[in-house]
């Protein structure tokens, strides 16, 4: 008979694959904007499993949804369609410029579907070598080796071989090397609205009009790359409705499901002509328990009074943030936008956002890094307010303790 063994941090390092470097408490329980670790501390959790949790843990209609569709059907593959899945779709369709959906588990998966779409678009309607993807430095799209490839963060896709070609990487916000790379051979320009990972920069109002016209001219597609930005992170359903400039493909993932793992490519009637019966497919997207979960959370986020609640919860935090810098004067700047939201390190305090994420979770707060020199918020879009201000007390204690023992 095997014993069952005592589960802690240390069973990571026995069982896992070294590819992540977890936090020291193992989170068990989660209601709200709240979480309790296996000693049973409580921490207020400002990173919302990366944006995935727009709704925050165990929301009650999200659990009642799941429960529900989990004692009708589970999985039927795509051999077969469901109900679920054709309602999302059409929730989606109507909220959006969209047209058609293809359903999948991860961003990184919707992304690979959109950029395999792109080059078939380009490929059947105009010539065989209309295949060049610009795209920038310090984006994120995910980690297959085709989204790595077209990420601008060469980090993640060095020591593992030769990579996808005909990728083009140029500085973001830069129109002008955008006009300098951009040609008829160019079949697409992938960027994300707000970069995220690259350190929460919003793009710039002409920019993206300027990405626009230079797509049209070439007659290459749009692509963005909402999975981060998207599902009311920044105060509309998708951030490209801030601009007014709209993709002709665009993912969407993480808060879709809630915690649940669905993504979704969208897309015209015109570009998704350019796929055929088995030129992708996926064995789990679209399955019945993640798109009844998607369901209702597309539902209770694309609300007025969720999306106008963004913007209030993002003054409180930008006013907190404020507070603690003209105490302690440890941030240049912050960045982006609704409940995406980046507070730069000042120069002297490069590389070591890290060590405060560290220092926070002692005191009970959980929060996100950009690179090594950003902190990073991206909470539950209906987080209390209360919390809000106590969770930043927290935060303010956490920094004073860091950066006494950083000067001393």
């Amino acid at each position: 008979m095997v014993e069952n063994k005592i589960i802690n941090r240390n069973s990571y390092d026995q069982v896992m694959l070294p590819i992540y470097a977890p936090a020291d408490f193992i989170p068990v329980r989660g209601q709200g904007s709240r979480v309790w670790d296996q000693q049973g501390q409580e921490y207020i959790d400002f990173a919302g499993g990366i944006a995935v949790l727009a709704l925050g843990h165990c929301h009650p209609a999200l659990v009642n949804a799941l429960k529900q569709q989990s004692e009708k059907l589970w999985h039927i593959s795509n051999v077969f369609t469901n109900e679920p899945a054709l309602t999302l779709a059409q929730k989606l369709i109507d909220a959006t410029f969209a047209q058609k959906v293809f359903f999948a588990n991860s961003g990184a998966e919707a992304n690979e579907a959109a950029f395999k779409l792109a080059r078939r678009y380009a490929i059947t309607r105009h010539h065989p070598n209309k295949t060049k993807i610009i795209a920038f430095h310090q984006a994120f799209h995910g980690r297959t080796f085709f989204t790595v490839a077209v990420g601008g963060q060469p980090k993640y896709a060095e020591g593992f071989g030769p990579k996808p070609a005909d990728i083009v990487h140029v500085p973001f916000n830069d129109l002008a090397a955008v006009r300098a790379v951009i040609d008829d051979h160019t079949c697409a320009v992938v960027l994300e609205p707000i970069q995220g990972e690259g350190g929460i920069t919003p793009a710039t109002m002409a920019f993206l009009h300027g990405v626009r016209a230079l797509c049209d001219k070439h007659q290459a597609l749009l692509v963005f790359d909402e999975v981060q930005s998207g599902m009311g992170r920044t105060g509309k359903l998708y951030a490209y409705q801030h601009y007014g400039v709209q993709p002709d493909i665009l993912t969407t993932a993480k808060a879709l499901g809630g915690g649940f793992p669905i993504s979704a490519m969208l897309t015209t009637d015109t570009i998704s002509a350019a796929m055929e019966t088995g030129a992708h497919g996926t064995t789990y997207g679209g399955n019945p328990l993640a798109c009844t979960v998607g369901c209702v959370a597309l539902d209770i986020i694309n609300t007025p009074a969720v999306l106008m609640g963004v913007e209030k919860r993002y003054d409180i935090f930008i006013h907190a943030l404020e507070k603690i810098n003209q105490k302690y004067g440890i941030f240049h700047e912050f960045r982006g936008k609704g409940l995406l939201i980046g507070a730069v390190l000042k120069a002297e305090y490069q590389g070591k956002a890290r060590e405060i994420l560290q220092q926070a979770a002692k005191l009970g707060v959980m929060l996100l890094s950009a690179g090594d020199s950003i902190l990073r918020f991206t909470p539950s879009l209906i987080i209390p307010e209360d919390e809000i201000i106590e969770g930043m007390m927290r935060l303010e204690i956490a920094i004073s303790q860091w950066l006494s023992r950083y000067d001393s």
